[in-house]
């Protein structure tokens, strides 16, 4: 990639792509889910923290059975029966098994006492660790977003929405499970085995070897496991995008819906994508429905071992009754992280196919971006220029734009006409760098725009689509977006868009809700406010793209005075106009004619209508007069 200026500039030739869609046949747990762990690392305090805590509960989880052992022992000895049999036989009135040894409450105390610290210990470290995972799911979903706001327009022209979303909501919120759960999963896993086996290997190594042995068998299921279900997951997730995205459109354009009588398509689109996911879950359910059963027949190998083999052990005296109740109980704790074992590998293989999707679009690198030593733009715009400026979009293999070449300065107003697809609005994109051309330059007070940093540039300039878009929110906020400012500077810009009279007359004035994508309101309506947007920073280039297309002639012509006229303040911004209705640029110090991305004629409006070409003739339809069309 290259955003270096010249005649030859490497543009946008490619559309960005992320490899979240791609097939791996060889599925394999963690490829891409470790990437999560350096975002842990940055919060390494509480995690120890929850390492440790949870070392401490795993601990005092298996004393409360090296305790029982030590009892049974005790109450087998000889000692404590031929006690409680003396007590019973010289009691004056019923017999009674008498006080409680100081022995005997002692292992009541600590069990008890064991219990409170495993308590205190686990809430600790559940606090700690979702503590962790909440900010490094933060931390996450803002690499994402901010990768995907970097991204060029042309990468978002070739992807839905709702699929974006899936990926910054749900699956960011499964990484977080992975961290809060997961791993404190494979934590309470690997301590509880280490530690009873390091307990059990001490009591009796050949228990410990007959318990251990058929845990082995394990392995080869977790790698049949973890190969076949990870890409069902993956499919999942792909299936989840594409619902979500279907009911963003829908529910965006459920009027469309509604006048067309669509529910029934929309609803066969929904079910095709609802089936996918469906049919993968089954899928996924069946693999892992023959896995986990599988560990619970491992487990069984072993503790049938185990019990069959105690007696044999005890009988050579290697061990006593009360070491081997202690070998039995822990055994039995060690049945839950078994189990715990096949749905964690569950939940890693959702976690990978989670993790795929949200790196890939952490990894995104936009084509447009600011040249090594680009310097920001700090005086204001007083030219704009083209200079045999050609462009073609990734997408297509012929150019949208031919050698253009034209010019304005301050206070000039340059008019752009042309039919749909002649190249009108790329022009515009160009000087917002929202793309690059393929050759030729784009310059800004004389200098290449790629000298300049992008958001320095477009901080001068004002922009009004031809598809004014509102956020969800009051008038107030989307007249103010990203920026600080006062009522009177607001009500200044609605003035100067010529919206404040009809914001005046609502009920809630500036503070009244315009609803998502301001449905709300008129068409006229949003395109005003869009203008206000545009306008509330007093930009040294404003650029509007059909902004006046809903609006009706006397709203227009109202605003052009605005814009233009002695009430502007003498502001001398430079403004390009790009119109379908000739009357909005009428008025231009220069107009632009354009077919097929060439420029075919410009001049004043005198002039153009003079030369009886294109203009003329446009002219001449849209005021009725065809009869001077025909030449």
């Amino acid at each position: 990639m290259n955003s270096s200026g010249g005649a030859e500039v490497t543009g946008v030739t490619s559309i960005s792509k992320d490899n979240s869609d791609q097939t791996d046949d060889r599925q394999i747990v963690g490829r891409k889910i470790w990437r999560i762990f350096p975002y842990v690392k940055k919060y390494w305090k509480s995690a120890v923290g929850g390492i440790a805590a949870n070392a401490g509960a795993r601990a005092f989880d298996l004393i409360p059975f090296i305790a029982i052992g030590m009892a049974a022992d005790y109450y087998q000895s000889g000692t404590f029966t031929s006690e409680r049999v003396e007590r019973m036989m010289t009691s004056d009135i019923i017999p009674t098994l008498g006080p409680i040894d100081s022995e005997e409450l002692g292992f009541g105390l600590l069990i008890l006492s064991c219990f409170t610290f495993l308590a205190i210990f686990q809430g600790l470290s559940n606090q700690l660790w979702q503590a962790t995972a909440y900010r490094a799911q933060h931390d996450i979903r803002m690499d994402a977003t901010q990768s995907l706001m970097s991204m060029e327009a042309s990468y978002f022209e070739t992807r839905q929405t709702g699929n974006l979303m899936s990926v910054l909501s749900a699956d960011v919120a499964q990484l977080e499970d992975i961290i809060s759960d997961a791993s404190t999963s494979i934590i309470r896993i690997a301590i509880t085995f280490s530690t009873a086996f390091a307990i059990m290997f001490w009591m009796s190594s050949k228990l410990a070897v007959i318990l251990f042995t058929p845990l082995i068998i394990i392995v080869p299921m977790v790698v049949w496991f973890s190969t076949r279900v990870q890409r069902k997951y993956r499919k999942q997730r792909e299936s989840t995008g594409g619902i979500v995205a279907i009911l963003e459109n829908v529910l965006s354009g459920i009027t469309v819906v509604q006048a067309y009588n669509a529910k029934e398509f929309e609803r066969s689109r929904i079910d095709i994508q609802s089936g996918n996911y469906r049919d993968m879950a089954i899928q996924a359910a069946f693999i892992r429905n023959r896995f986990i059963p599988g560990i619970y027949v491992v487990a069984g190998i072993s503790f049938g071992l185990l019990v069959s083999a105690g007696g044999w052990i005890m009988a050579s005296e290697e061990i006593t009754v009360g070491q081997f109740v202690t070998f039995l109980l822990i055994s039995t704790r060690m049945t839950m992280p078994m189990f715990i074992l096949g749905m964690l590998l569950n939940q890693l293989q959702k976690g990978e196919a989670a993790s795929k999707r949200v790196f890939a679009i952490i990894d995104l690198e936009p084509s447009i971006f600011d040249k090594e030593g680009a310097v920001p733009l700090e005086s204001p715009i007083t030219s704009i220029r083209f200079e045999n400026v050609s462009f073609a979009y990734p997408s297509s293999d012929s150019n949208v734009l031919n050698d253009i070449n034209f010019s304005a300065s301050s206070g000039e107003f340059l008019g752009v006409m042309g039919h749909t697809g002649a190249g009108k609005s790329t022009i515009l994109k160009l000087v917002e760098r929202f793309y690059e051309p393929q050759s030729g330059r784009v310059l800004i007070n004389g200098t290449d725009i790629n000298e300049f940093q992008i958001e320095s540039v477009r901080a001068r300039i004002g922009f009004v689509s031809q598809d004014p878009f509102l956020f969800f929110g009051s008038i107030r906020d989307n007249v103010a977006y990203a920026r600080d400012c006062s009522d009177e500077e607001i009500d200044h810009a609605l003035e100067a868009a010529g919206a404040l009279e009809f914001v005046t007359q609502l009920s809630e004035g500036i503070d009244t809700m315009v609803g998502d994508r301001g449905v709300m309101l008129s068409g006229g309506q949003r395109a005003r406010i869009s203008l206000a947007r545009a306008l509330l920073n007093d930009p040294d280039l404003l650029i509007l793209d059909e902004a006046s297309a809903a609006l009706d002639a006397e709203t227009e012509k109202r605003i052009q005075e605005s814009l233009f006229g002695s009430s502007n303040g003498g502001k001398k911004r430079i403004t390009i106009a790009v119109a379908h209705r000739l009357a909005t640029i009428r008025n231009a110090d220069e107009i632009v004619a354009m077919v097929d991305g060439a420029i075919v004629e410009r001049g004043t409006h005198e002039e153009l209508i003079a030369s009886k070409n294109v203009y003329a003739s446009q002219w001449s339809i849209q005021t009725g007069e065809l009869g001077s069309a025909e030449g």
